[in-house]
């Protein structure tokens, strides 16, 4: 039962909504299907698959909000939990904040759901798992990984008329590889919404490859060095920049969009002009929700139930900031129509390879990616973390030999301002971003981790 037809969901949000004496009232109906399975020291260590339906019912009365939510959908409960939510909201205090719902809306179909995807069984798994551990266990090499899928949807109504419906897909995949001694590490991680995409076995010979070739690494001086940053280190720090776009943070002076004074910087040329990023739910290769809230997340985030269509949007072009999101709130008070916040991104780049962009290299260092980031200023956004699983010198166009691991400290404005070049965009973890070769990036320190 956790997968409903459109026709399924519209049924019981419509039997919902008519037990209402609220107001106003809105219903997300969530159902999922989500399995996993886990793997430490070349051995299984856990696996399972979870069935969950849930609705949430949200009522208002004037400015007065009250939300209840169930897993049980015969009548009785179902009329119980509208009951409860309305009681909630007679109790609440008044939020100053509160925008009327929206009317009905026309929603693009994404294409975020694949039939491999949902049909994927234990036994997919488990092969799955195999196919990354077996060379590991040649090699000599212990490997940690954990893959999960899900198959769902979400579906959005109100008492105004809106309805909205979204099936989706999704398989994640990472792994960790170390060398026996544990003085080298490898990592890859692959997500995509249809599994006929993914191989285990590829991305952890990637990881492998990594790790033996990270053994022995050695300490080099901290200070400013051209990187190159493979789209998983990439998309960290971008993406945080990405969630930095807001136009009331900007506003109230809290932002690195803030403009001294008052007001906001929109329109400003802040990065190389190679710097175009947009946003579209009904991308292929990272198709996304048709409507804000009501679930999801991603790097943008999502919470409660909002409604208002995606679009595509463009974010960045030729390095200006072209566009902000809004709340509801927000959008109103300032009197425009205000774009909600994207559920992915996607940044143009070019034709190169993560190969043709170390090539070109005289002396950089690569890494694999970044953990442990922490946010240090938000007026510029200085981010500081560690480099981590894979971080090598080169030289003269090819991989000299791996060093220590850093802290940097960075931002990602600065970042993309010292643009050299750009490669090719691939998906890494829910956006389309390119490996950068990055001029100037700042290590601040070594780490002994591995």
């Amino acid at each position: 039962m956790a997968i409903l037809t459109k026709d399924e969901a519209k049924k019981i949000v419509d039997k919902v909504l008519g037990y209402s004496k609220a107001d106003e009232m809105s219903v997300t109906l969530n159902g999922n299907r989500t399995g996993n399975i886990r793997y430490a020291r070349n051995n299984v260590s856990t696996s399972g698959e979870t069935d969950n339906l849930s609705l949430a019912v949200t009522a208002v009365f004037g400015k007065k909000v009250g939300s209840a939510t169930i897993n049980e959908f015969d009548d009785a409960s179902l009329e119980k939990t509208v009951r409860r939510a309305e009681e909630t909201a007679r109790l609440a205090p008044e939020n100053p904040e509160y925008v009327p719902m929206l009317g009905p809306q026309k929603y693009m179909e994404t294409g975020a759901y694949a039939e491999s995807t949902a049909k994927i069984n234990p036994e997919f798994r488990a092969q799955a798992a195999f196919d990354s551990i077996e060379p590991c266990s040649k090699k000599n090499l212990t490997a940690a990984g954990y893959m999960e899928d899900s198959a769902g949807f979400t579906a959005i109504a109100n008492s105004k008329g809106l309805f909205g419906y979204n099936p989706v897909t999704s398989v994640e995949f990472s792994v960790t590889t170390r060398t026996a001694d544990g003085t080298g590490s490898g990592y890859a991680s692959r997500d995509y919404n249809d599994v006929s995409k993914l191989s285990t076995k590829e991305a952890t010979e990637v990881a492998m490859n990594k790790a033996l070739a990270s053994t022995n690494a050695k300490a080099l001086e901290p200070g400013k060095y051209t990187v190159i940053l493979e789209p998983t280190a990439a998309g960290d720090l971008i993406g945080l920049m990405m969630n930095s776009l807001d136009a009331r943070n900007a506003e109230e002076g809290r932002s690195f969009l803030s403009r001294k004074g008052g007001g906001t910087r929109l329109g400003e040329k802040f990065f190389d002009e190679r710097i175009t990023i947009y946003s579209d739910p009904a991308n292929a290769e990272i198709p996304g929700s048709p409507f804000a809230g009501g679930g999801g997340g991603g790097r943008f985030g999502g919470g409660g139930v909002d409604g208002r269509p995606q679009e595509k949007t463009l974010w960045v072009e030729n390095g200006i900031i072209k566009n902000m999101s809004y709340s509801q709130y927000w959008a109103q008070k300032s009197g425009v129509k205000g774009t909600p916040p994207a559920r992915g991104f996607i940044m143009q780049g070019g034709n190169q390879s993560l190969l043709d962009l170390i090539k070109s290299t005289q002396k950089g260092i690569l890494v694999t990616r970044f953990w442990y980031i922490r946010a240090v200023d938000p007026q510029t956004l200085l981010y500081t973390g560690l480099t981590r699983d894979g971080t090598f010198l080169i030289e003269n166009g090819q991989i000299k030999y791996p060093v220590k691991n850093f802290r940097f400290n960075e931002s990602p404005v600065i970042m993309l301002n010292n643009v050299e070049a750009l490669g090719k965009p691939v998906r890494s973890d829910g956006v389309l971003i390119p490996p950068m070769k990055i001029r100037d990036f700042t290590f601040s320190s070594l780490s002994d981790a591995v």
